[in-house]
């Protein structure tokens, strides 16, 4: 019994021998064959996120009302600024307008000379005495060069301004110290009254008699001429004053120097610059009258020699000349008025 169980056992371990034998010469599979990894990619960039606005302080709140601000649109090609377009069209507007303005004034003036010209050329007056406007002009122009025009309108400038300046300094003190006092004006009242309504020509032999036929009567003429309107529109004036302003300064302890400066003066600059504009056109007008009395110079005296010489042309062109005068003197005054009113609110 014991032998065949050993005869199985010796088998079987026999046959195991033979399997692990063949297991051990069988070739081993070949390994797979790996594969080459792929390059690595490089990460697809982050998309900026846009910054985020910084929040308010806690504690503080926005001001109420503001917005933020609207951020202003590029700058079209189409669209020309207006800083950097040509100039040119502006400047021409400019130009039209301001000849059309120039125009406007002047247009009775050319008118004037228009009908001065054609009718003595057309027979409607004699031309004899009232000659073409050329021909006068010609005249001018030849006094003009001969230096005679200039020799008569400086004598006639130094007599008109040296008696307008006098009038001036004297009437304008004169006025505000009788526009002021109540007393003074009481006094002066009745003597102002006489002698504003007595014509200065009419005076003028006076004048002659008393100081003689030499500079002094004719300077003398033209301050009593100048005097008046000066002398009673800064009485006017002062008078006219707002009471309200005044009381004002004086609630303010202002001292009588202060008053004047502050209040009274600068209200009646207006009226007494139209006194002396007055005063201007008054003392060339008197001062032509003067000259034509024992004068040897000055344009009066040319007007009246050239009308016993019977030059015409010569005549009409002082008369144009003192007209000439008149108007520029009057605007100068006009643009000192101004600068010294800058204060007015124009209307």
């Amino acid at each position: 019994m014991s032998t065949a169980a050993d005869t199985k056992t010796t088998a079987a371990e026999a046959e195991a021998v033979r399997a692990d034998g063949a297991r051990t010469a069988a070739p081993a599979p070949e390994p797979a064959p790996v594969r080459e990894a792929a390059p690595e990619r490089d990460p697809a960039p982050v998309e900026e996120t846009a910054p985020v606005e910084e929040t308010a302080p806690v504690g503080e709140t926005a001001p109420v009302g503001e917005t933020a601000p609207v951020p202003e649109p590029a700058p079209s090609a189409a669209a020309p600024d207006p800083a950097r377009a040509p100039a040119g069209p502006a400047a021409l507007r400019a130009l039209a307008r301001w000849l059309r303005a120039a125009a406007l004034r002047s247009a009775a003036i050319l008118a004037l000379l228009a009908v001065w010209e054609a009718a003595p050329r057309l027979g409607l007056v004699d031309s004899t005495f009232l000659p073409p406007v050329s021909e006068v002009a010609a005249a001018w122009w030849e006094l003009a060069g001969n230096g005679q025009l200039a020799e008569h309108t400086r004598a006639s400038l130094v007599r008109s301004f040296g008696g307008f300046g006098i009038a001036v300094v004297v009437a304008v003190p004169l006025g505000l110290l009788i526009g002021w006092y109540r007393p003074v004006a009481v006094l002066l009242g009745p003597l102002l009254e006489v002698f504003r309504n007595t014509a200065a020509l009419a005076l003028l032999p006076v004048f002659v008699l008393l100081l003689g036929i030499g500079e002094t009567s004719k300077v003398s003429i033209v301050v009593y001429a100048c005097v008046w309107p000066i002398l009673l529109n800064t009485i006017s004036a002062v008078g006219n004053a707002d009471p309200t302003l005044v009381r004002l300064a004086r609630s303010m302890d202002l001292s009588t120097p202060r008053l004047f400066q502050k209040v009274i003066l600068p209200a009646s600059v207006p009226a007494i610059f139209t006194g002396i504009r007055l005063a201007g056109a008054v003392s060339i007008l008197v001062l032509v009258a003067a000259e034509m009395i024992g004068a040897k110079a000055g344009l009066g005296y040319l007007i009246n020699a050239s009308q016993f010489n019977f030059a015409i042309p010569e005549m009409y062109a002082g008369i144009v000349t003192i007209s000439a005068i008149g108007v520029a003197f009057n605007q100068l005054l006009v643009s000192v008025e101004r600068r010294l009113s800058l204060w007015r609110v124009p209307a």
